[in-house]
């Protein structure tokens, strides 16, 4: 690779070739400040935040979008380059809704951080603000341009993430916004509801819908049971809500805090992956036996789900039918757990804490009822769920830990954990079916090939004598290439994985949100989504069953109650389909 010589700040600095002063600065340790910056996706240099002095130069440069050159003499924090970046933070800030008291990006607003970091205390620049648009109409997602900064973050995201493109500029200078096609909505549009928009935007522009006060009120109802179910994912984010450092494990606080705000039964959704893998697992086997729609593609990403129905419907009959782990955990609720307990359905009150703003959307779905109840009655993501916990305010990191209640759906095993990371669900069905086919406890659970934050991986594994190749897939950009291969009817697997957000549900829409200049890179080696995958394998490790089949409560579900995987009952709780939804037309304005 070849090199460039050049100062920043007077010091001496060896670049790659190529490479923006903004890398060569953060390589070499000098922070410079950024807004619409993010790296591999977005570097327009729209904000000019970063705008630094190159001697020779006639203008102030920004350093997101200038390659390095060699002999380069930049000046990061010279008068003139200060001066600068203050006045494009004020004429933003001019045009921004500051209601930061009641706004949800509070203390966590990069916004917000770059004013105090530059010590901007008043509107220089006071004037007329563009006319907003507000969107609350789609089940997860919340637009509110007032807040918006124009980065063009979520824009660059929604495009080379997923491969969409829903947002972009509508119309033009001083009335610029951020929106979907004529300023629709996203309810109106072929939008994932996946949320990394949402966890992209440096403010409070893009939101998630806000369900506490529903729960709260149901946990105040002395009619209602209410009972809560945590993703696997949750317990590695959730700490960060409470200054922990990222990939903190939190599991018995998170426990211990949701009984405290008064829930009635405290489950992990764990619990459920480990009834999915029986579920989906028997379906591939089926398929493999019966000479049924191959590649299967798992199903329990609703981001993912909601993709496939607007740009490949006709790849539906390659998705497995089972229902994601939280709605197999609702319909047991509301049919197994109130019958055992002699509740009635109707006055259970089923709670998910996902780390998915997609899940919102996958509860209203008319197909994911159980004997016309909702299997789900409200999501909460790992963001709102740390709302609830310091509004009820528990002191969280001092709390103790506690383990889940242990009746009827208290057990999972390490295979339900790592649902969580991409390739979870692989690894978990491979240990499942493996098992079930070789006859004996496998000796080796770790299916290391599986694991990692590439946005693809595959692999060809031995199960009972037999080669199979499988491949897996998180954000729908690097799904693409696999589901053409599939759609011309030369792919060579038999089971593809495929999650909606890169790194899968520890890098959900609805996780804490990371600041930018953390998501590029930390001190100690790892990112982010690394640290919470690390941690949901650590936890995998200390179970004492990592097999999915060898959990007894699943096994004591089908013994007393649904009587076998892909039974009829099961078939009827468990399972669901899938329709084409139809995309916007542009010419329908």
């Amino acid at each position: 690779m070849a090199t460039v010589n050049l100062t920043i700040n007077g010091r001496q600095i060896t670049a790659e070739s190529g490479q923006t002063i903004l890398e060569a600065a953060r390589n070499a340790g000098i922070h410079i400040p950024t807004l619409c910056y993010l790296k591999d996706i977005n570097k327009s240099g729209a904000c000019r935040i970063c705008l630094v002095e190159v001697k020779g130069a006639r203008a102030l440069l920004s350093s997101c979008t200038t390659p390095v050159s060699e002999g380069m003499e930049v000046y990061t924090n010279s008068e003139r380059a200060l001066k600068g970046r203050r006045n494009s933070l004020e004429l933003i800030m001019s045009n921004h809704n500051k209601n930061c008291l009641s706004c949800k990006r509070n203390q966590n607003c990069e916004l917000q951080t770059l004013c105090e970091e530059m010590g901007i205390r008043e509107n220089q620049f006071d004037g007329e603000y563009t006319k907003p648009s507000f969107d609350n109409f789609s089940h997860g997602i919340v637009r509110d341009t007032s807040k918006c900064v124009l980065c063009e973050r979520c824009v660059e995201t929604c495009k080379k993430v997923q491969g969409l493109g829903v947002l972009g500029f509508e119309n033009r200078g001083f009335a610029t916004i951020v929106a979907p096609v004529y300023d629709k909505s996203f309810a109106d549009v072929n939008c994932m509801q996946c949320g990394q928009c949402v966890i992209n935007c440096p403010v409070g522009a893009l939101t998630e819908k806000e369900h506490i006060q529903e729960v709260i009120d149901a946990i105040n109802d002395p009619e209602k049971v209410v009972i809560v179910q945590t993703a696997p994912a949750v317990r590695a984010s959730l700490g960060e809500e409470f200054g922990l450092p990222i990939g903190t494990r939190v599991t018995g606080k998170m426990v211990a805090a949701l009984k405290r705000c008064g829930f009635d039964r405290v489950y992990d959704t764990d619990f459920a992956a480990d009834l999915t893998i029986m579920e989906e697992g028997t379906e591939l086997l089926e398929r493999l036996e019966h000479g049924g729609v191959l590649p299967l593609f798992t199903s329990c990403s609703p981001g993912w789900v909601r993709f496939i129905e607007y740009e490949y419907p006709e790849l539906l009959p390659h998705l497995s039918s089972a229902k994601s782990p939280h709605m197999m955990m609702g319909a047991m609720l509301k049919t197994y757990w109130a019958e055992k307990n002699g509740v009635d359905p109707k006055n259970i009150y089923s709670v998910s804490i996902m780390p998915c703003i997609a899940k919102k959307s996958e509860i209203q779905r008319p197909e994911c009822n159980t004997s016309g109840l909702p299997d789900v009655d409200a999501v909460l993501t790992t963001r709102e769920c740390a709302r609830l916990i310091k509004m009820f305010g528990i002191d969280f990191n001092d709390l103790d830990d506690e383990e889940f209640d242990p009746d009827l759906f208290g057990d999972y095993t390490g295979a339900g954990v790592i649902f969580g990371a991409s390739g979870g669900v692989m690894e978990a069905a491979l240990r499942t079916v493996k098992q079930i086919l070789e006859g004996e406890k496998l000796e080796k659970v770790d299916f290391e090939a599986c694991r990692g934050m590439q946005g693809v991986k595959e692999a060809e594994v031995e199960v009972a004598g037999n080669k199979l190749w499988i491949a897996i897939a998180s954000s729908m950009n690097a799904a693409k290439p696999l589901l053409e291969e599939v759609k011309a009817g030369n792919s060579k697997y038999t089971f593809i994985e495929i999650m909606g957000c890169p790194g899968g549900c520890i890098n959900g829409g609805g996780q804490s949100i990371v600041p930018s200049k953390v998501k590029n890179g930390n001190k100690i080696g790892y990112g982010y989504k690394d640290l919470r995958m690390n941690a949901l394998y650590d936890e995998d490790q200390l179970c004492e069953l990592r097999v999915s089949c060898d959990n007894k409560q699943i096994q004591e579900l089908y013994d007393n109650f649904l009587g076998k995987p892909g039974s009829e009952l099961a078939e009827k709780l468990l399972h669901t389909h899938y329709s084409q939804k139809e995309r916007f037309n542009i010419l329908d304005k």
